[in-house]
């Protein structure tokens, strides 16, 4: 009796874990594709004589990867950081960001940039985290993290 008891009881105890412990299956986003990404965004910030700083965070804001490279603004750091804070809590990028500011659709979020350059990073559907760039014209930094997100076989948003 005392066995099957124990049984039991581990049986339970075990369902429970399960119920809590993380689902292999998740989209996670990793530091090899974020690395990845960066070095892409890199390439093509080189190729345009752009210096700039790169950031990627995952779905929760933990900061994955950061690049800043030699010439690149000390204070494009602050700003990579304020992108990927929008992108997460819009789920949107900065520029869509910004024309919803500018046409009254979207509320303010406190700390939050509009300049372009901060994209979400999808994974088959599913938001995996964000990815900014900083140091060039707005337009510039979001062609470098596309070029980035594409190296990786992320969604590239426009």
């Amino acid at each position: 009796m005392t066995s099957r008891i124990l049984r039991s009881t581990l049986a339970i105890a075990a369902l429970g874990l399960m119920a809590i412990a993380p689902k292999s299956a998740e989209a996670q986003l990793t530091m090899e594709q974020a690395q990845t990404a960066v070095d892409a965004a890199e390439a093509e910030a080189r190729a345009n004589g752009w210096n700039l700083t790169f950031l990627v965070v995952d779905a929760e804001g933990v900061p994955v990867y950061l690049r800043r490279m030699d010439g690149a603004s000390p204070r494009t750091y602050d700003i990579v950081g304020m992108k990927v804070h929008v992108v997460l809590e819009t789920g949107a990028t900065t520029r869509e960001y910004g024309e919803g500011l500018a046409a009254g659709t979207v509320d303010s979020i406190p700390g939050g940039i509009h300049y372009e350059g901060g994209v979400p990073v999808k994974m088959s559907g599913v938001l995996v985290g964000a990815m900014a760039a900083s140091g060039a014209r707005g337009s510039e930094d979001a062609q470098a993290v596309r070029a980035g997100l594409a190296a990786i076989g992320a969604e590239v948003i426009r």
